[in-house]
This record gives structure tokens, sequence and C-alpha cells, in this order.
């Protein structure tokens, strides 16, 4: 489940990745090559941190009702939404389905505060970067259905995770420099995974939270962040 790749970086392609990145505007419309686009980059963490445009947030006219979530999932005919369907994905011990995608039993690993959870009700589905943070950082230019798309994604794992619903709704809709994981352990994965979601989706960050980044980027060497551009 983890986007963290502690190997060698891939420092010799490292630039003209970064100036392949999306920058917010871009990310408004469809990719022209969406094939090209689908290729996994890996970037050291610090060099992915500088690669995150740089903007202003504007939460001007925020809705959550925005994001239309949560929708059939990838797998319109299981009968499962995308919030269960990312339960499936994450759970440690596999629960039982009922009728109507009903889980039954199962267990799941917060990572934000390491805690084992049961049932299934007592997690919440963390959108990494939250709706609101989405919408100030270059989501307010998107269509409709690319934000359903955005609150549904399950193309790269990071960017929905079953969490404790006590750490969720404590993160509520803040960036890093706003709150971070508990869990220490958990804080250069958590670094990544943010900033993996805002270059997939072309996302751009705020100057405190930059600056956040680049702090926990500093103390996590040899981690590497990995992302799909988005379709």
């Amino acid at each position: 489940m983890m986007i963290l790749k502690r190997s060698a970086a891939a420092a010799a392609v490292a630039l003209a990745l970064t100036l392949s990145l999306p920058t917010a505007a871009q990310a408004a419309a469809p990719p022209v090559t969406p094939a090209a686009a689908a290729v996994p980059q890996v970037l050291p963490i610090g060099v992915a941190v500088s690669a995150l445009p740089l903007a202003t947030e504007d939460r001007t006219g925020y809705q959550r009702t925005s994001f239309r979530h949560w929708n059939g999932g990838e797998i319109p005919a299981d009968g499962c939404n995308t919030r269960a369907e990312v339960l499936l994905a994450e759970a440690v011990v596999y629960p039982e389905i009922g009728p109507g995608c009903t889980l039954t039993g199962g267990v799941w690993w917060s990572y934000y505060d390491e805690r084992e959870v049961a049932p299934a009700g007592a997690l919440d589905i963390d959108h990494m970067v939250p709706l609101a943070e989405a919408w100030d950082s270059g989501a307010a230019a998107w269509t409709p259905a690319r934000r359903e798309a955005y609150a549904n994604d399950q193309g790269q794992p990071a960017s929905l995770v079953a969490v404790t619903a006590r750490s969720n709704r404590s993160k509520a809709d803040q960036d890093p420099a706003e709150w971070l994981p508990p869990s220490a352990a958990a804080l250069c994965r958590y670094g990544a995974e943010w900033t993996a979601t805002k270059l997939r989706w072309g996302l751009a960050v705020d100057e405190a939270e930059r600056d956040r980044l680049l702090d926990i980027a500093a103390g996590c060497g040899g981690t590497d962040v990995e992302f799909t551009p988005a379709p």
C-alpha cells in the first residue's frame, strides 16, 4: 500500500521529470497524451516537494458537494462504492462481504496513529489531500467530472486511505503546515504521499505548506515519491 520507495533515487532524470510536471492550471484540462501521462514517475522527496507549483490558496465558492463521492467505484458491477472498495483493498484481515456490500469482520491498520482497527464502521476514508484543500489549490477550475474523479481516486493507492475516524476528523481540511499524523513513524510516509497526490493532480502549495514539506523532506533522506499523473 505504501508509495514510499526506500531505494536509490532516480536522480539522473529528476530535472527532466520536474520540467514535465503539470501546473495547477494545466491540470484543469485533460492531458493531450493520456498514454504518456500514465507512466509512473519517481523523485527524491526533496526534489518532488520543490517541483510543486507555488500559489496563493483561495477557498472562494467551495462546497463539499462540488466533489461527488462516494460513487460506484472502480468496479460498478461489484455493488460496492468507493469507500467499500478502499476498505477491501486495505484490509489486513479480509472481511466477509454481504448483501449490498455490507462488510462484516475484517481488521485494518491506521498508519496515522499506528492502531489496529475493527470493525469497518470505525474507519474513515481520508482524502490524502482534503477536498477543500484541493479546491484551494487548483480544483476550483476543474470540471465537475474531474472533481468526481479526484474524490473517488483509486488509481494511486495513497490518494484515499483508511484511518481511524478520530485521526481523520482531527486532520479535517488542514494541510501539513497545520496538521501532521500523531505517530512520528508516519511522518515520512505522510509527507511523501501528500506530495505524490498533489503532483498526480497538478495541485499547487502555498508557502507555509511548502516550507513544512521541505522540513519533512530534510529529515526523510532516502524516501522517494512515486506518482502517476492523473488522466
